[in-house]
């Protein structure tokens, strides 16, 4: 089950998440308002970027070397590129053959890609409807029921980035979120539940990748508390809807990583952002 190590995989997902990187600035500066003046930054704004951009490659390039060991060790990964990166090739059916008079084969890559595009697609989307139906019709009306001119704060201070910016911000989302949390942070905690529950050939049961996949959505979830923490006081209301709304799509993103791959994951976070910060733009 254990695979070995790629560097080619490597850097194809480390290079992906830096360009991810510097696709969401665009998003990030209209998040605060547009960019900052000279004088409100302890030094030049091309430094301020560059050092914030490199932040991330350094942190990215860790998460994907860590979350590749991790995944290789207990069959998770990225198949689609382990295909291409193998040459992998696909017998295509003996009846296309006669009709078509090809070689037999064809490549292995545009079959997977097939297996997952569609799946992948309609649980993204899904995901980023019920993200919205859900804050709209449950969450901010509960929210201002219990804390009034707070949450009003809360529902205010969201800019409106462009549809364009958010079509940028969603590779960050779909690549290097997806890194973060599904390849490193899932495939560490079913590493370590390996050690808890295991089939007879030694591999993670179905109920150590379920609690995998759901406690890296909840981590998720509670990683954005720090930041609404500073415009409205951390209500049990406040804390499940930074859980639901952020948890509940990670959920779905990892069946898929689980059962498709990274790649299926990506897809579908990609997906659900489009929804949300290009079509809708929340």
């Amino acid at each position: 089950m254990s695979k070995a190590f790629s560097w080619k995989l490597f850097f194809i997902l480390w290079g992906a998440a830096t360009l991810g990187s510097v696709a969401i600035l665009p998003y990030v500066f209209a998040l605060q308002g547009g960019l900052p003046a000279q004088g409100q930054l302890p030094m030049p704004l091309w430094q301020v970027i560059t050092i914030q951009i490199a932040t991330q490659v350094i942190m990215f390039g860790l998460a994907t070397g860590i979350g590749l060991s991790f995944a290789n060790s207990v069959g998770l990964g990225a198949p689609i590129l382990e295909a291409r990166l193998r040459g992998d090739r696909a017998s295509e059916p003996q009846a296309s053959v006669a009709h078509s008079g090809s070689t037999g084969n064809r490549s292995a890559v545009g079959e997977k890609i097939r297996h997952v595009l569609p799946i992948s697609i309609v649980v993204g989307v899904v995901a980023g409807l019920l993200i919205i139906g859900l804050e709209v019709f449950v969450f901010a009306p509960a929210m201002r029921a219990q804390l009034g001119e707070a949450a009003a704060a809360l529902f205010a201070a969201r800019a409106k980035p462009a549809p364009w910016q958010g079509f940028l911000a969603s590779f960050y989302g779909g690549i290097d979120e997806e890194i973060l949390l599904r390849l490193c942070v899932m495939s560490f905690l079913v590493w370590v539940g390996r050690a808890v529950s295991k089939t007879a050939d030694g591999k993670p049961t179905s109920a150590v990748f379920w609690v995998a996949n759901v406690l890296a959505a909840v981590l998720f979830g509670l990683g954005h508390l720090p930041v609404t923490s500073t415009i409205v006081p951390l209500t049990p209301i406040v804390v499940a809807r930074a859980i639901v709304l952020n948890g509940l799509a990670g959920v779905g993103f990892g069946w898929l990583y689980w059962r498709r791959g990274l790649e299926s994951a990506m897809v579908a976070h990609f997906s659900a952002d489009i929804v949300l910060h290009v079509l809708f733009a929340i």
